[in-house]
Formats: structure tokens, sequence, C-alpha cells
């Protein structure tokens, strides 16, 4: 006698973007359990009237639940969606990912395979990129997320583990680390993650000269996790480093260099600005030596390498500011039987 399908639920924040429908005509394709539930958190603005545009195939009409996400980012949008699904198994999806071919299958499967102890399943992450020339920088970025742990791109949470763990942290605003604290926290509470063999790909969405720049807001968040989990946090969320030291001396160079030039030591302020023009420089080449070398690319590459160190010192200033005083808080184990780790 085969085991009974797993029950899941999908819960999808989203902005309205196009790729939404191609989010759910992925889901609709193919074969498998169907979701109990498709819950799309619209995470506009409040006040924005128009209704959430998506084209729903009829296939899954009549498992969509639309619920306002009030713009208050995707950690709360995601809360706003579990918490509304009372299925063991939630399957956060993001807006801009193409589930693969017999997805349903695929996650059904990994489900069937996870242990008593497993909290969490993610899928493997695919980036295509454009053939027949060198990535950009921004599209090398994107590639990133097929190695990164933990990505709420494509990963299923039972649901009682996100009980245990008090679910996303809603003090992430941003599509950014967000993910890696649910799942230091699921892992404190005595879970498992674990990693399917269902495939989903993360095309690269169009982004505009200065993304590389904004997306530096995510230096904040970086400050947020250390006080949470502490400094060894990158090794245990398996989250590299990145450049932020090197970024810390170029912008202490630059601005040494602009106080000695205002107060007169001129000398001083050539030796701290050729430090500041050399660490530009070698930032600008690393980014410039694997892409594409196109005039545009070029010319993009050199203005946001100078303006990338400021403004990631910048985020990380503002962020040990607002998150000062933050402590790491204690993770609860839920008193549902039968569905965590140590009740048998």
């Amino acid at each position: 006698m085969s085991a009974p399908d797993p029950e899941y639920a999908v819960v999808i924040p989203t902005l309205g973007r196009p790729c939404l429908n191609r989010v759910l005509a992925a889901l609709a394709e193919g074969d498998g359990p169907w979701p109990a539930r498709v819950i799309l958190v619209d995470d506009r603005p409040p006040h924005d009237p128009r209704p959430l545009p998506v084209e729903v195939p009829a296939e899954l009409a009549a498992l969509i639940e639309i619920v306002p996400g009030c713009g208050r980012g995707p950690a709360a949008a995601r809360n706003t969606g579990w918490r509304r699904a009372p299925e063991p198994w939630i399957a956060f999806l993001d807006d801009d990912v193409v589930p693969g071919p017999h997805w349903r299958r695929a996650l059904a499967a990994d489900l069937a395979a996870a242990g008593g102890g497993t909290g969490g399943v993610q899928a493997r992450i695919s980036v295509p990129l454009p053939p027949g020339r060198r990535p950009t920088d921004w599209e090398r970025s994107t590639a990133g997320l097929a190695t990164a742990s933990w990505i709420t791109a494509d990963l299923v949470y039972r649901r009682s583990a996100l009980l245990d763990a008090g679910g996303f942290d809603e003090r992430f605003p941003r599509a950014f680390r967000e993910d890696a604290d649910l799942a230091l926290r699921v892992l404190a509470a005595g879970w498992d993650l674990t990693v399917g063999e269902r495939r989903t790909a993360h095309p690269v969405r169009p982004a505009g000269p200065w993304a590389s720049v904004r997306a530096q807001a995510g230096n904040a968040d970086d400050v947020l996790m250390a006080r949470l989990h502490g400094r060894d946090w990158r090794r245990r969320a398996r989250a590299p480093r990145g450049r932020f030291p090197a970024h810390a001396a170029v912008t202490a160079a630059g601005a040494a260099a602009l106080v000695a030039l205002g107060t007169g030591r001129r000398r001083a302020a050539l030796m701290s600005g050729a430090l500041w023009l050399a660490g530009t420089a070698e930032f600008a080449a690393a980014r410039i030596r694997p892409g594409p070398r196109t005039g545009p690319e070029l010319w993009r590459m050199v203005l946001t390498s100078a303006a990338i160190p400021p403004v990631a010192v910048g985020h990380w200033a503002l962020g040990l500011a607002r998150h000062r005083g933050v402590t790491p808080q204690p993770v609860f184990k839920s008193d549902i039987s039968g569905n965590s780790p140590g009740h048998g």
C-alpha cells in the first residue's frame, strides 16, 4: 500500500510583476499532487487600489488565495502567508522563479524522503545565463544564488519547524538574509535542513545601471545577523564575507584624503588619494575582467566601483545605529506533538 501524498501549501510573496504568471503556469504543468492552496501575498503598498495583476491558470483557479501583505517586505509577507495555511508543509516560492517540469511530483518525492527531524528541504537552483558571451557583473551576482544555502526562492519548511523558530524575522525588510536568519533559528531548534532533488530556475531579472549600488543596503542586514547570531554567523550560514573589509579601507582612504585636503595637508591628501584610487581601480578591474567588456559595461563598472565602497560603509553604519541593543532571541519549540524532534 503506497503512502498518502504529502499535504502542502504554496506561499508566494509578490509585487505583481509579470513573472508571477510564469510561476503559476509552471505550477499548473506536469503531474504530482496538487497543493491544498496557493497563497499569493500581495505585498504592494496598501494604498494601491488596483487588483493584483495576475493570470491564474484554470487548473489553479480553485486553489488561489490572494491576501494583502501591506508592503512590509518579503519576510512579513511570507509570515502572513504561512500563518493562513494549516497544512504540515509550506512551500515558499519567489515570484520570479520558474519551477522545473513535474515540480509537484518532484516536491512530493522530496517530502516523502524527508525524515521526522527534517525541518526544511531546499530545491536545487539554477541561474540561466545568456549564451554566446560572458555574463555581466549583475548576471554573475545573480548566478551566486545557484550555490547559496537555504534561500527561499524555492524552499519547503515543515510548519511545526516554522512555529518552533517563530517564523521569519520581520526586521529584515529586504529579500536578503531573512532566509539565512530563519535557517539558523530552525537549526538551533533541533531540526535538520536538507537539499532535495526538485529543480527550479531563477532567471536574471532586469536591473538598472545602479542596481549593484542599491544592493549595498544589505550591509545593514549583515549587522543585524551579527547581533542575532554572533560573529561566526557567516560560517554557520555558509555566507561568504565578500569585499566589505576592502570597501571599508578604500572609504577610509578617500575620507582621509578629503580631510587632509580640507586642512591644507597636501602631501597627506596625495598619499591618501593615491590609496583610494588604487583600491577603486583594483575593485573596478576585478569586476571588469570576467565580464563582457562592452563600452556600456565598462563605464558602469567604473562609476559603480567608485560609489559602492562608501555606500556599503554608510549602510553598515546605519545598521549599527538601527540595531544597537538587539540581542539574540531564544528559540522555543512548539507544543505540537509528533512533529518536532524530541517529541518521540
